[in-house]
């Protein structure tokens, strides 16, 4: 379905590559999960697959392949094609990336507007389709307002809905969950795993969180410097990890012992600390009392 071989990008004003040589697979209707710290070059790598890439301030070579169709050197015009009719992308913040000026109704159906001849109530009636798939309530009201009047959990989903509303084949996610809170932001991972699972969409799933990952994707590959340093099953990586940063990445995901341990080691340090400060007073008050009579005799007081 999607392929990248040797994927080189280096911007001009860096003086490493964002991404250093890598190669991925994924298959039809297959959940990948890409992990790493910030600046390992996920983004590039998402943005390289959307065509989004600044091309005059970067150098880049190899090949990204959709179907059979390079992405990586296909002209501006046969990626404007592509882009919402089989490829959608979700940023992170929808607060940012969705225009407040502009009803939200209308931001989910743009890409239709683009991409097909439906007339305005088609393309509305697709939209509120779209956004009732994402399960947003009431969407035909919905449809009218803007941004600000929504939620961010509301406005994700939306922008999930303008995402998917002309059922592209791979879906970029580009840590769509980092700005929610906990609980929408499982609601949006079951809500990833439905599409996936009935509308049968393809993902790219960009995260530095790797227990959201374990929920979501069934493979995962491990990005560190521009680099995939290791990639398999999600449960085998998460089980039996094999490369030292992988190692490092699962020993810092937090768990209920890791916040007990460090609860304690705050507790104890605490301890230490008035232990230490009580013992220091009571070394400090025999000095004090023994000044105290020196000041009395040198002053002749008996």
């Amino acid at each position: 379905m999607l392929e990248i071989r040797d994927l080189h990008v280096q911007f001009h004003n860096r003086d490493r590559e964002a991404v250093a040589g890598i190669s991925l697979t994924i298959r039809d209707g297959e959940i990948l999960g890409l992990v790493g710290e910030s600046g390992s070059g996920k983004t590039v790598t998402a943005m390289s697959i959307a065509g989004l890439l600044p091309r005059k301030q970067c150098d880049y070579q190899g090949d990204i392949l959709l179907d059979g169709d390079d992405l990586l050197h296909a002209q501006r015009a046969l990626l404007r094609q592509m882009h919402g009719k089989k490829i959608g992308v979700v940023f992170q913040d929808p607060m940012s990336a969705m225009d407040p000026l502009m009803k939200v109704g209308e931001q989910v159906a743009e890409v239709l507007r683009i991409h097909t001849d439906m007339d305005a109530a088609q393309r509305r009636a697709e939209a509120v389709r779209a956004m009732a798939l994402v399960e947003l309530q009431d969407p035909e009201s919905l449809y009218d307002k803007y941004p600000h009047e929504l939620s961010g959990g509301m406005q994700q989903r939306a922008m999930i809905a303008s995402a998917i509303v002309i059922r592209p084949s791979l879906l970029l996610l580009d840590e769509p969950t980092t700005a929610l809170d906990v609980t929408i932001q499982a609601q949006i991972l079951e809500l990833l795993k439905k599409l996936n699972r009935e509308e049968h969409i393809s993902m790219l799933f960009i995260s530095h969180n790797l227990n959201v990952v374990r929920k979501l994707c069934a493979r995962v590959a491990v990005m560190q410097r521009g680099l995939i340093v290791e990639e398999g099953e999600t449960e085998k990586i998460f089980r039996h990890p094999q490369h030292p940063y992988t190692k490092h990445l699962i020993e810092a995901i937090p768990t209920r012992e890791s916040a007990r341990r460090v609860k304690g080691e705050r507790r104890a340090k605490k301890a230490a600390e008035a232990t230490a400060a009580a013992k220091a007073a009571q070394g400090a008050a025999p000095s004090a009392s023994a000044a105290s009579a020196e000041t009395r005799e040198e002053g002749g007081i008996r």
